[in-house]
């Protein structure tokens, strides 16, 4: 099981080491693949006035910092085609956000290194039209590849993540289905916080009720999935980026021990 967990943004390198450190039971478990993940820029913040992060270069530079550290893989966001080289060259998974999930230069570019892939299903998109931002991908690293496929996917390190849809103004909904859906095209995480936000709920800000993460990934487990995203912060409340639907490190700890236990009950059955 895939466990990406970490802050939202980089804030500073000592909110960054405690986070880290506070996960270092997920990456020590046998049963997980534990990637921390942590922004260095957040290009798709509600207002102009909210924090975005220290940037690409600096923001390397704290992530090479915690890998050196605890030898954690690493995952990070890129918005923009020429952060992907210098990106991949410090961390594992290079994450396409879901608001660009259909940008085709930056997936390219993306799939042009040799880092792993995770394309954030849009809260727009038809989880079924996936399979060709998939394929975008695949397609970069093997021309002579046609479709999109699990296994294809699976073997050029090509992955997607659902975090809800669009339910009227303000709201997400998770459609269970999809996870099954998109899981035809590519190994799927399940991010249980995103999918709990609440966008422009704070008037300027993006709001969240972290309450019914822990639901919402207990129920996608059940479905079957590959992974588990979840943003982490010692004190959500005070979290610059996403704090109302963050979740604790303890929470997080006691999450993964019961998707680890659902996902060990329904492949033996």
């Amino acid at each position: 099981m895939i466990i990406i967990a970490g802050p939202c943004v980089i804030e500073n390198d000592e909110i960054l080491e405690e986070i880290a450190e506070s996960l270092q039971p997920l990456a020590k478990n046998p049963k997980i693949d534990f990637y921390f993940k942590a922004s260095f820029d957040k290009a798709n913040r509600t207002s102009l006035e909210s924090y975005r992060g220290p940037g690409l270069e600096k923001g390397l530079e704290s992530l090479a910092k915690i890998k050196a550290k605890f030898g954690y893989k690493l995952l990070t966001d890129i918005h923009e085609v020429y952060q992907a080289a210098p990106a991949a060259k410090v961390v594992d998974i290079l994450q396409i956000p879901a608001f660009l999930c259909r940008q085709t230069d930056l997936i390219v570019a993306a799939a042009q290194t040799n880092a792993m892939v995770n394309i954030k299903k849009g809260q727009f998109m038809n989880p079924a039209d996936m399979q060709y931002s998939v394929l975008k991908a695949l397609k970069t690293r093997n021309p002579k590849i046609e479709s999109a496929d699990f296994k294809s996917a699976q073997e050029h390190k090509i992955c997607l993540t659902e975090r809800g849809s669009s339910f009227g103004y303000g709201n997400l909904v998770v459609d269970m289905r999809s996870l099954a859906i998109m899981r035809e095209f590519a190994p799927v995480i399940f991010d249980a916080t995103h999918a709990v936000q609440m966008p422009g709920g704070l008037k300027g800000k993006s709001g969240g009720d972290s309450r019914y993460a822990p639901l919402l990934a207990r129920a996608a487990a059940a479905v079957g999935i590959d992974g588990l995203f979840a943003e982490t912060h010692i004190k959500p409340e005070a979290a610059l980026s996403d704090g109302p639907n963050m979740l604790t490190p303890q929470t997080l700890l006691e999450l993964c021990n019961t998707i680890l236990a659902i996902d060990n009950l329904i492949n033996k059955g």
